[in-house]
């Protein structure tokens, strides 16, 4: 019952109506956690993609690229530069081409 707090209606006093929003409340919570390391590695590469082509390159040739100057940044990383340091990432990009 404590982990239905806050829930409306019967779903937070109701014995066996509470235990079924909880129990899937907790399997959206286990799922959920997995889907949200999917959407943020697709956004990272929306946004490595749309900088890389500023400069020419397509998101697949430059992160091949990246692989065959041994240039470990991460796609976190990488975004994170397209998007608030875009002379850095201007930079990585001149180094690999």
């Amino acid at each position: 019952m404590k982990l239905a707090k806050g829930y409306f209606g019967r779903r937070k006093n109701v014995w066996t109506v509470a235990k079924n929003a909880v129990e899937k409340a907790l399997v959206y919570a286990y799922r959920d956690r997995r889907n949200k390391k999917r959407n943020f590695r697709a956004l990272w590469i929306t946004r490595i993609n749309a900088g890389a082509r500023m400069h020419g390159l397509s998101y697949s040739q430059f992160m091949g690229a990246l692989k065959k100057h041994n240039v470990d940044l991460n796609r976190k990383v990488l975004a994170d530069l397209a998007m608030n340091e875009p002379e850095a990432f201007k930079a990585i990009v001149e180094k690999v081409k």
